[in-house]
């Protein structure tokens, strides 16, 4: 075991017994290279990542390679996941250095934590024009040894190069129409007609951008957008990407078909999908939107949700072919002999109806599942019986691993999305587990100054600080919670994390976000991207939240960090529209108002007062707050003054300082919310 066994990082966890001689990030582990004046190999990954498997298996479990490493390195090993920012700053650096970027990260640094030489994977002997990660430690060490003060100048000047790099300058002010209209342009002209998405293999979930698509559409009636927001989730729920048997998403597609996923499947991306889809069910009314929905929500409380309420982060890829081998998809693929085991004479149908070829989709003859016809009429009972089968015979397979690490942003996305599909869908359960995760946030990832950690695992808080998009991810659950549940102390949580943003990551002179607090621990540069990766950047993930919050409570401050945050917007989202997606759907909401929706009735179980609520939360406008209760009640500040109609629960419209008449009737108030 080596110091790795004290962490609470599954990944961490998973090289405690490598012979490296690993230290987690931390300040010991430089005091220890200076000490001893040796260089710091750093070593980013994440627990479902297979190339980080890959190169743990062949090089970290060597004992040869551990010994070289252990006599002339201190080994850093660091979970991308729980620590974003180191993750952030040094992968700015190779991606400047290299061009490229990705996981695992190897990047060898000074005793002052300054890069200077930089990679990714490394083969265990040389291949396809690779040097072996041997070859690679040898070449580094001599460098060290034999020409120190030119590598500690290349460091030095690579630090400086970083530190002058300067996030692009925003607007003074939000993008209007003009900018959103360009926006949308933009991405017509990168959308792929014939397969949904944007560019080229590998093809990512565009989540954020499909939200602002269904967003424009709800504020402009733009059909366009719409055609692209159904035509994309129609390809990806009928493609290999979509598990047709348990639901939820893998990663992405490594064709631009969809139909051969890379079958790791995370949380953030099915928090968002489920999300995507349960709007485009609002949007549409479409019964494939309304399945994608209920079965991702589905697949996270039954397949990540952990024994505290919170959610895993991640399933692997990889698992147990049933042979000892640890083979990428191996859970999810069939062979049509696998479907004659199973089904007996209906394996044929199966075979059809989900793709399955005797060449395979896959490897080795295997098939991912698919929905490929597009014509054609099947018995949905007996497709029913199909599928409940071979989901019960997978299940008998050695399952994917799971990384239990709950980390607080990607847990907030999953309050929201369940929160909302159980309210659409009438599936209490549902708001139940949103419910049960936002408790596990304020228990134990809150502290009592407001402050959030970044992970938790087992109940046990992790050690490492809350970044951006842990607070305007977890406020933004806390919102929709709130607006589901009608109650308020959800608002009043997000309202103390939106503090925390306004006072520790907000550049006051030019309202710019930071991705880590002013009083974080500090690195060669402060992070600070706008920009979407797997999930809302942290900067408009927490101008949404501000833009909410403010809605409900009339703040201004709150508006106003909103209104300056989405600068970068104007900026950004008429030149890199897929890149902003969260950010141009911030915007639609500003755009639209947001529309603030206050809900009074004599008491939570009338009726009538149930159905107002569920149309104003049905209603489509973009960043749309509702706040449900009785007149008399504090839960809210939009229900201030409130009363009731004759008697009768009456819902208020109001948008931009104006009021409308208050409505009794759900058909009415739907009218006022299109």
């Amino acid at each position: 075991m080596n110091r790795l066994a004290h962490e609470t990082s599954p990944y961490l966890l998973q090289h405690a017994d490598n012979p490296v001689d690993w230290w987690p990030w931390s300040a010991e582990a430089f005091a220890e290279a200076r000490r001893t004046n040796r260089p710091v190999l750093l070593s980013v990954g994440y627990s479902s990542c297979h190339w980080c498997h890959v190169m743990a298996h062949e090089s970290f479990e060597d004992q040869a390679t551990a010994d070289y490493l252990n006599e002339h390195f201190v080994s850093v090993k660091v979970d991308r996941e729980e620590r974003p920012d180191v993750d952030a700053v040094y992968m700015e650096a190779v991606q400047a250095a290299t061009g490229h970027g990705g996981w695992p990260m190897t990047v060898f640094l000074t005793p002052d934590a300054e890069p200077f030489y930089f990679g990714t994977y490394y083969p265990p002997a040389p291949r396809h024009g690779m040097p072996s990660f041997r070859q690679v430690l040898e070449g580094v060490q001599q460098a060290w040894t034999t020409r120190h003060d030119e590598v500690s100048e290349v460091a030095g000047k690579i630090v400086r190069d970083l530190a002058q790099r300067e996030i692009v300058r925003q607007a003074a002010e939000a993008p209007g129409e003009q900018e959103l209209a360009q926006a949308l342009l933009g991405l017509t002209r990168e959308y792929d007609p014939q397969r949904g998405g944007f560019g080229g293999a590998p093809k990512f979930p565009p989540s954020m951008v499909l939200e602002f698509l269904l967003r424009h559409h709800a504020r402009t009636g733009a059909e366009g957008a719409l055609q692209m927001a159904v035509d994309t989730c129609e390809r990806m729920a009928r493609g290999g990407i979509y598990d047709q048997l348990g639901g939820g998403f893998a990663r992405y597609s490594v064709d631009r078909d969809w139909i051969v996923p890379h079958f790791e499947k995370m949380l953030y991306d099915n928090a968002l999908l489920c999300r995507v889809y349960a709007h485009l069910w609002r949007a549409t009314g479409s019964d494939l939107a309304r399945r994608v929905a209920l079965e991702t929500a589905d697949f996270l409380v039954r397949e990540l949700r952990t024994a505290e309420g919170g959610f895993a982060s991640a399933l692997d890829a990889d698992s147990d072919d049933g042979t000892g081998r640890h083979v990428e998809g191996a859970y999810y693929v069939w062979t049509p002999a696998q479907l004659r085991d199973v089904l007996g004479d209906d394996a044929e149908l199966a075979a059809q109806y989900f793709g399955v070829t005797e060449e395979g989709t896959f490897e080795h003859g295997q098939s991912v599942l698919r929905l490929p016809q597009t014509e054609g009429v099947f018995d949905a009972e007996k497709i029913a019986s199909v599928r409940r089968r071979l989901f019960d015979a997978r299940a008998r397979r050695p399952a994917p691993g799971r990384d239990d690490k709950v980390v607080a942003a990607w847990n907030g996305l999953a309050v929201a999305a369940l929160a909302e599909t159980g309210a659409y869908f009438g599936r209490p359960d549902l708001v139940e587990a949103a419910l049960g995760a936002a408790d596990l946030l304020v228990r134990v990832h809150l502290d009592e100054h407001a402050r959030l950690a970044r992970t938790s695992k087992d109940g046990r808080v992790g050690p490492n600080a809350g970044v951006l998009e842990d607070y305007g991810d977890v406020a933004e659950g806390f919102l929709a919670l709130a607006s589901v549940t009608g109650e308020g102390v959800w608002l009043d949580f997000a309202g103390l994390l939106l503090d925390q943003v306004l006072a520790r990551f907000t550049d006051p002179a030019t309202g710019a976000l930071f991705d880590t607090a002013s009083d974080a621990e500090r690195l060669i540069r402060r992070p600070q991207d706008p920009t979407d990766n797997a999930a809302p950047s942290g900067w408009t993930a927490a101008a949404g939240a501000l833009l909410g919050y403010a809605a409900h409570t009339g703040s201004e401050a709150h508006r106003v960090a909103a209104e300056r945050a989405l600068g970068v917007v104007k900026t950004l989202g008429p030149r890199v529209p897929r890149f902003i997606g969260w950010g141009l759907a911030v915007a639609e909401a500003l755009l639209d108002g947001p529309r603030e929706v206050a809900v009074v009735g004599p008491g939570p179980d009338d009726e009538r007062t149930a159905a107002l609520h569920r149309t104003a939360l049905l209603g489509a406008a973009p960043g749309a707050v509702v706040a449900c209760g009785t007149p008399d009640g504090d839960e809210f500040p939009l229900l201030a003054g409130r009363t009731l109609i004759d008697g009768a629960p009456a819902a208020y419209v109001c948008r931009g300082f104006v009021c409308d008449l208050p409505v009794t009737d759900p058909e009415a108030l739907r009218a006022r919310l299109a």
